[in-house]
């Protein structure tokens, strides 16, 4: 299929000319960002140069993609913003409702009956809005829009964190919460800091075990879970020219995992080859004819150094496989290290799981590699020691893998073939195990490993690499197994040894599809009718939240002091929760029950001051709120990195909570905050953490001159009657003020659209 085609002919007839100018404004070479940032500038907006990580800018993106999960939440939300069409290109797509349990067929025939309610919803509010259905089955979302939407040069956003996949493509594809999608789809325009640029240099060629997924676990390790917060990663070189599209793609979508922005390679002869085998020999011509401007600048490509704020370079000839993990995709070993860092932190040497595909390693070149590395099993008689579960990421990968005998080389060493769905990588699968509690070892080739993500048990030790070298691990059982040197005993007992894996870029014989999955909207919905019931469990109507009073907060109580790394899958875990994300208020029980409590070390245990009991948290915030006062939560480093499920955020404002005070926020989850008007501060210093103790109560004074650049007031009340004060620092400009005041960014729009 072949989409956009006029949206992107439209966008390339002006492209080269806004090059020149931004170009001429800027008074310098380019690089690829800058390219395509100010290329998509809001038309009112003021030509100028922005300062990057100062300065918040107005775009205008191409697209928005949602998943099921948050397009619940998303579409609510634009059904009150009183437009009956979107204004910009759309699409739903279902994949994180279907449990991984049994096998594909049987896995979504489950789920069709499991998520009928909203899986109609979903298809109703699509048809009526005018937005691009992919139906269950039909593929992971990135991958999905990896194959038909991305295109170089463009800008998308989704409510997914891993939208970034789209730059494998060299698309600017930016994670966000819903309520930033509604700001798009009736047609507002998107705000986003301007992103500094880290610049990658590539040099050099992949060979052997080494696979563009170990670039990205390299860079993970370099740069940490928040070392590209506010940062785009601009990957360039020779090095960069050599991977295929799908390579780029899986290195940009991790790059959620160290916190950037987004992630973008420069157009190469991969991306014209990719976007050919994938029907848009068009939308390749067209960006062939730009292919100069669709990269960074040869001046910048010869002197990165002057024009990127930060420099790396990595020579892929000398790179081999990592493995990253437990418990943080950031921790980074070489294979020649790994058997050696099992043993010395004791962990878990039997690998009981493998599992491959997922949205960031689930393309046809993935599947050949692994694939190549379990027909040599089968071959050489080697049994798998551990259960090996595969993925595939979308039904065009499915059928043409299907096809070509790849899915046949998994089966005939155990692999369990499931739907083509995002499933334990989010937590969706049944975990077949003996003790769900005892600690263990797993290994898949998926980007988050954070604890209890993969199977809610938080002594599974998760660890992230690719689908050959997950593939490998699974044979042997062992996670001190190294293939590139060790062998391994075959059933006659002969010594054998795992060769190379080999794999292909894209199918000799082309993909192919019986059924992709996608159902288009009709050209005029206004006569479909949205009904939801309101005893259901599984969706809510939502109400405007109230506006600010004018007045500062007083007499808040502490929620929650959470201690060390908490994601949005503490905050709003997902697994069996997903269920509920399109019910507010039923969600909002699982609130920060996977935040760790500073004071006990326990989670979803909270003291209760007024009778010293501790309470679960969603408890403790619901009888703060019936009572008539509001509360605080208090927040370590990087607050809410992980995914960009804006429920970590609307909950707690559907619960009570005031202000969320931390020492620094991940970029998604504080925007989240901010639309959903909630106030978002951190400490000036951050040592005054320390001083936040179990039974304070708090002021939080200077809202009554709330303003760009000025700060707050954190007025700590201790229980001995002693007070102190210390400074709070935030990032609002006028606008996200404007939302704190109107009680959410959703009830000014919908107040703009009233007036129209």
């Amino acid at each position: 299929m072949l989409f956009d085609l006029n949206v992107i002919e439209s966008f390339y007839q002006g492209y080269a000319k806004k090059v020149i100018e931004t170009r001429q404004l800027i008074g310098r070479p380019l690089t690829l960002s800058e390219k395509i940032l100010y290329a998509h500038l809001n038309a009112e907006t003021e030509k100028k140069v922005f300062e990057r990580g100062k300065e918040y800018v107005l775009f205008n993106p191409d697209r928005v993609a949602m998943q099921d999960a948050t397009a619940q939440m998303a579409l609510l939300q634009f059904m009150n913003a009183g437009k009956s069409r979107t204004e910009v290109p759309s699409t739903v797509h279902c994949d994180h409702l279907i449990q991984a349990d049994l096998g594909a067929s049987e896995d979504l025939s489950v789920a069709l009956k499991q998520n009928n309610e909203v899986y109609d919803f979903l298809t109703n509010v699509s048809a009526k809005y005018g937005i691009g259905f992919w139906k269950p089955g039909a593929g992971i979302i990135h991958q999905v829009i990896l194959e038909n939407y991305a295109f170089p040069g463009g800008m998308m956003i989704g409510t997914d964190s891993h939208t970034v996949n789209a730059g494998g493509l060299g698309m600017i594809a930016i994670g966000v919460g819903g309520a930033d999608a509604v700001d798009v789809m009736v047609g507002m325009p998107w705000e986003l800091k301007m992103p500094k640029l880290i610049g990658i240099k590539l040099t050099g060629k992949l060979s052997g075990w080494a696979s563009a997924k170990d670039i990205i676990l390299k860079v993970a390790g370099l740069l940490t879970v928040k070392g590209g917060t506010g940062y785009i990663v601009e990957y360039f070189g020779d090095g960069a020219d050599s991977l295929s599209a799908t390579g780029k793609g899986t290195i940009c979508n991790m790059g959620a995992e160290i916190g950037a922005t987004t992630s973008i390679f420069g157009y190469d002869d991969k991306m014209s080859e990719y976007l050919k085998a994938t029907g848009r020999k068009e939308v390749a011509k067209l960006a062939d004819g730009l292919k100069n401007e669709l990269r960074a600048d040869p001046e910048v490509l010869n002197n990165p150094e002057k024009y990127f704020d930060t420099l790396l370079e990595i020579n892929l000839s000398e790179l081999e496989p990592f493995i990253n993990g437990p418990f943080t995709p950031d921790l980074a070993t070489p294979l020649s290290e790994f058997a050696a860092f099992i043993k010395k932190n004791n962990y878990p040497e039997a690998m009981e799981v493998g599992l491959i595909g997922s949205c960031t390693n689930s393309s046809y070149e993935d599947m050949t590699r692994a694939a190549s590395v379990a027909r040599q099993a089968s071959e050489k008689q080697l049994e798998v020691k551990a259960e090996f579960i595969v993925t595939p990421g979308s039904e065009l990968i499915r059928y043409t893998t299907d096809r070509d005998g790849l899915l046949n080389d998994f089966k005939s060493i155990g692999g369990l073939i499931m739907a083509n769905a995002c499933g334990p990588c989010i937590g969706q699968w049944t975990r077949h195990t003996d003790d769900p509690e005892r600690k263990n070892s797993i290994i898949t080739s998926f980007n988050r490993n954070f604890s209890k993500r993969n199977d809610g048990n938080a002594n599974t030790h998760s660890f992230v690499a690719s689908p050959e070298m997950v593939t490998a691990f699974a044979i042997a059982g062992s996670l001190t197994f190294n293939p590139m040197k060790d062998t391994l005993v075959n059933k006659k007992g002969e010594i054998v040894k795992l060769a190379e894996p080999q794999g292909e870029e894209l199918p000799i014989k082309g993909f192919d599809v019986k059924d992709a999955g996608y159902l288009a909207p009709p050209a005029d919905g206004n006569h479909i009718t949205i009904n939801v019931d309101v005893c259901s469990e599984r969706l809510q109507l939502l109400k405007p939240f109230e506006e600010w009073n004018g007045k500062d907060f007083s007499g808040l109580k502490l929620l929650i002091k959470a201690k060390g790394k908490c994601t949005t899958d503490h905050i709003s875990m997902a697994g069996p929760w997903l269920k509920f994300r399109g019910h507010l208020d039923n969600i909002s029980n699982n609130m920060l029950i996977g935040a760790v409590n500073a004071f006990t070390d326990k989670t979803n245990s909270v003291l209760d001051v007024t009778t010293g009991e501790y309470l679960k948290v969603p408890d403790l915030a619901r009888f703060i709120k019936a009572s008539g006062g509001g509360s605080l939560v208090i927040g370590d480093e990087n607050y809410g990195e992980g995914s960009s499920r804006e429920h970590a955020a609307m909950e707690p404002r559907n619960l009570g909570v005031k202000a969320v005070l931390v020492k620094s926020f991940a970029r998604i989850h504080e925007t989240n905050l901010k639309k959903q008007g909630m106030l978002a501060v951190t400490f000036a210093n951050k040592d005054d953490y320390q001083k936040i103790e179990e039974t304070d109560t708090f002021d939080i004074i200077g809202l009554t001159h709330f303003a760009s650049g000025k700060q707050l007031t954190l007025r700590i009340k201790h229980s001995n009657g002693k007070t102190e004060d210390v400074l709070l620092n935030h990032t609002y400009n006028q606008a996200q003020i404007e939302w704190f005041k109107a009680g959410g960014a959703l009830n000014v729009i919908r107040k703009q659209n009233k007036k129209k």
